[in-house]
């Protein structure tokens, strides 16, 4: 058993003071006691919050980060962008993808995400042929994820086709590609590559609208049977308009239409949405999920989240491209799109006198754990251990209580607002240093070197 004992927590009730958290041995919190002395726990000064999930990631991609940054044609869109990612990836083995992968989950933690759902659709050795191992690249996941601590839910992208209407994919796509029957036996076998990393998670992730077929995206949600669904939607208005022109119909409305989404999918982005699709997404009760960096980054555009809220839409956050990764600047780009677009303020707290910060927070987290399919997001017992503890004397943080500390994270604060985590009740982060910080960083240099003299 481990015994933590905590100055401040936030639990399921509200803010509480001198919080003892029982953890036992498989990681989960056995017991949890507010207004109590240590009596033999362990005691941090400190501030301790639930763990947010990271529910999007591409977790190779951090390898990439900056190398887009040069204007490839007069449009500068995100078409160029993904020239550059395809080129990248090209080369990619096993070995690559864990060494890069295990610095993006070490910068995760460090930040305040204590689980990740990654999205991933690098399958095959480079020139498209199936590793003899299909699962030989979850492997590789699973090893990042076993070196971070980091909690993983692992989704094998489903990508049959390169265009709408199951046209023909592009030479940059084909590590990706799987018919449904292959993709079943990568499913099978991720599950079995993953099977010894505690708590881990497998789901699927059809692609987006333009690499499945109505048939093909019911025919692996069916097999896959009751577990998270996600899928790319409606990121970029060209994706829209090639939709339209195929079908008649946009990509919200299009998924909806062919499959029987609900609170097990996650619509990743849903960028340019109708007022409709808006509804329709609420009414599913399905998770949007929002990568306000990436979505900055790659010149997406703005999710309308307070029409969403207002008809009960839920929403987490994911670091997707992994360009920068910081828990707490996504919920404050989040929020600061939202008031550039409307020119109002406190946008996400809804009701007068409500902590932004807090709302934030509590919303990206109950959207992340659902995201997730897991027992996770809360100091409750029952729940995995997994605990972020804020420093007090961060200037952003000092003098303030209650919700105020989360308004001066998200808003005032940066990397070392976050001093100490705990997943599944095992120390990762320590005085705001991943333990595998300078293992993982080493790795990743000499890969990310390498990579540069192909």
């Amino acid at each position: 058993m481990t015994n933590l004992h905590f100055s401040h927590a936030l639990l399921p009730d509200g803010w509480a003071a001198d919080v003892r958290i029982d953890v036992d041995p498989s990681g989960a919190i056995r017991g949890v006691a507010a207004g109590v002395p240590a009596d033999g726990a362990v005691r941090h000064r400190g501030i301790a919050v639930p763990g947010l999930a990271n529910l999007h990631s591409h977790a190779f991609q951090r390898g990439m980060a900056g190398l887009a940054e040069r204007r490839s044609d007069a449009a500068g869109n995100f078409w160029g962008w993904r020239d550059v990612m395809y080129r990248f990836l090209s080369t990619l083995d096993p070995d690559d993808v864990a060494a890069i992968a295990a610095q993006a989950y070490v910068e995760m933690a460090e930040s305040g995400f204590t689980a990740v759902a990654e999205f991933h659709y690098l399958h095959h050795a480079p020139d498209g042929t199936p590793y003899a191992d299909p699962a030989e690249m979850a492997a590789a996941i699973g090893r990042a994820a076993a070196e971070s601590g980091i909690e993983l839910t692992h989704l094998p992208v489903f990508y049959a086709y390169g265009r709408f209407g199951g046209g023909p994919t592009e030479a940059g796509q084909r590590r990706f590609v799987n018919g449904p029957d292959r993709f079943a036996r990568l499913l099978e076998a991720s599950r079995a590559a993953l099977r010894d990393l505690p708590d881990a998670v497998v789901g699927i992730a059809p692609h987006s609208v333009r690499a499945v077929t109505g048939a093909t995206l019911r025919a692996v949600v069916a097999a896959a049977g009751d577990v998270p669904v996600h899928i790319h939607v409606a990121e970029q208005q060209k994706e829209v308009d090639d939709c339209v022109a195929w079908c008649g119909r946009r990509p919200v409305d299009w998924v909806h239409d062919e499959a029987p989404v609900d609170a097990r999918w996650c619509l990743v982005h849903a960028t340019h949405v109708t007022a409709g699709e808006v509804t329709r997404m609420a009414a599913s009760e399905a998770v949007v999920g929002l990568c306000p960096i990436t979505e900055g980054n790659l010149g997406d555009g703005l999710f309308p989240v307070p029409s969403f809220l207002d008809q009960g839409g839920r929403f987490g956050v994911g670091s997707d491209c992994n360009v920068r990764i910081d828990a707490a600047e996504e919920l404050r780009l989040l929020e600061y799109g939202q008031r550039l677009r409307d020119e109002k303020r406190n946008v996400v707290a809804g009701a007068p006198g409500r902590s932004t910060g807090r709302a934030l927070y509590d919303r990206a987290l109950a959207g992340g754990v659902q995201a997730h399919g897991r027992a996770i997001g809360a100091l409750a017992p029952g729940m995995r251990a997994d605990i972020v503890l804020l420093d007090p004397d961060h200037p952003a943080l000092v003098g303030r209580s209650g919700d105020q500390w989360l308004d001066g994270w998200v808003f005032g604060g940066d990397g070392r607002a976050v001093r100490d985590v705990w997943i599944g009740g095992r120390q990762v982060v320590a005085d705001g240093r991943h333990l595998a910080r300078d293992a993982a960083r080493a790795r990743f240099a000499r890969t990310v070197e390498r990579l540069a003299d192909r």
